[in-house]
């Protein structure tokens, strides 16, 4: 059992580190283990942000040599940024192995993500114009605080509470997961893929990488490569109800748009509120309340629907 939230602000923007903060913050007893947020905020002309970590905060509490392997890793991090022609703009330390960075860089995004994740224990968690991707073990509170995402100013958002009841309990398999490579994509999802390694083995053979065994991380490749060969938001949902099987329902933000699709079958809740200026979606109403504490009207989505809205 996990839980899932989105948020969107139509017209206007607010302070979405907050607001998802308090949804998943209330939906922590379906996740204790990991809170993700994938927040976007406000694009500034063709300047990267890099969000990235190089180690696990499990690392940093064992062996003698982890703290000086963090320093290391970082510079080489930045050696390479700059044999690529990127400029970082600013630096800063999220927490001792986390890090987001503002790039100025024109070039190839994939062959520098794929050149920053040589580095031993480097992960980029998000590499885009509008998309920050922070993820980390413990309750909504915990990651929130330390990464300081309460007054993040921004349009729509996604998160994540985890229960791990497949892969390990780290950041990496924590959700939401980024498109790698195509920019300001991002997925958090509820269910279980029947299909995946199926899929997994199609789209790496078009030249795609997955960072872990999620089948969350395929469904955000998934959609890119479709958006990739033309298809609109929309359109790729669609086609995900019918070609990918299992038991789910997820929620995608684009640079400019929030959307969610649950399966056939319908198994996995979401409860939807929708008003001119506001959406909020997430696995229990409670969610919702927790950012609209008087009385709304919610309701849950059909099986097999796919909605998008625009910021």
């Amino acid at each position: 059992m996990c839980g899932i939230a989105g948020l969107i602000h139509r017209g206007t923007t607010g302070d979405i580190g907050t607001e998802m903060t308090a949804m998943l913050q209330s939906l922590k007893h379906r996740g204790p283990d990991s809170t993700g947020f994938a927040l976007y905020g406000s694009p500034k002309g063709n300047t990267l942000i890099m969000r990235f970590k190089v180690a696990e905060q499990e690392d940093m509490k064992h062996g003698f040599k982890i703290h000086d392997q963090v320093i290391q890793r970082k510079a080489e991090v930045d050696k390479r940024l700059k044999e690529l022609g990127a400029t970082i703009v600013q630096a800063e330390d999220a927490t001792e192995y986390a890090f987001r960075y503002t790039l100025d860089f024109g070039g190839d995004k994939k062959k520098l993500a794929n050149y920053i994740e040589d580095i031993d224990g480097a992960e980029i968690l998000s590499l885009g114009y509008g998309l920050e991707l922070i993820k980390d073990l413990g309750d909504a509170a915990d990651v929130s605080g330390a990464y300081h995402l309460k007054g993040f100013k921004g349009s729509h958002a996604l998160g994540h509470t985890r229960m791990a009841t497949e892969s390990d309990v780290d950041i990496r398999s924590a959700h939401p997961y980024w498109a790698y490579p195509f920019a300001d994509v991002s997925v958090v999802h509820n269910g279980q893929l029947t299909n995946y390694w199926t899929g997994r083995r199609g789209l790496e053979r078009r030249g795609h990488r997955f960072m872990s065994n999620c089948d969350s991380e395929l469904i955000a490749v998934y959609l890119a490569d479709k958006m990739q060969q033309g298809a609109d938001l929309k359109d790729a949902m669609t086609d995900s109800i019918d070609e990918l099987d299992g038991v789910f329902t997820y929620l995608v933000a684009t640079a400019d748009s929030l959307g969610m699709a649950k399966d056939v079958m319908a198994a996995k809740p979401m409860v939807l509120y929708e008003s001119d200026t506001f959406i909020g979606l997430a696995s229990e109403e409670v969610a919702i309340r927790s950012v609209f504490p008087h009385e709304i009207d919610t309701f849950d989505p059909y099986e097999g629907e796919v909605r998008v809205w625009k910021r």
